[in-house]
């Protein structure tokens, strides 16, 4: 149970992060771009790779804390930026299908999804 005390704290404090990010770059910025979505991913995934670099299976709390709540709260993009990653280093192949295959998908599910909800 403590596992996932540490996962729903994290992710509720990375939630918070995500939305101050993306209201101060909307006040900053404007709507007319998604300033804050393009800000959270990218240093989501800076920070998904600062931490599985530096944390070691002996800090599973840490991981459990920081990166699946909090970067999983801040945004999902971090968790696919660092899975693409490794799966570069070992198979280029598999990540490139990968990539391809969650942009095609999930914006064509979503495209489906509004279709639907609009009916």
């Amino acid at each position: 149970m403590s596992q996932v005390l540490l996962v729903a704290l994290g992710g509720a404090l990375g939630s918070v992060a995500r939305f101050g990010v993306g209201a101060a770059l909307a006040r900053c910025f404007g709507l007319t771009f998604p300033w804050g979505t393009l800000a959270v991913n990218v240093l989501g995934g800076l920070a998904m790779g600062l931490l599985a670099a530096r944390l070691g299976p002996e800090q599973e709390g840490m991981r459990l804390l920081f990166g699946v709540g909090f970067l999983g709260g801040f945004t999902t993009f971090s968790a696919f930026s660092l899975e693409t990653v490794r799966l570069m280093e070992t198979s280029p192949t598999s990540a490139l299908v990968y990539v391809s295959a969650s942009l095609l998908l999930s914006v064509g599910a979503c495209w489906v999804g509004l279709s639907l909800g609009r009916a």
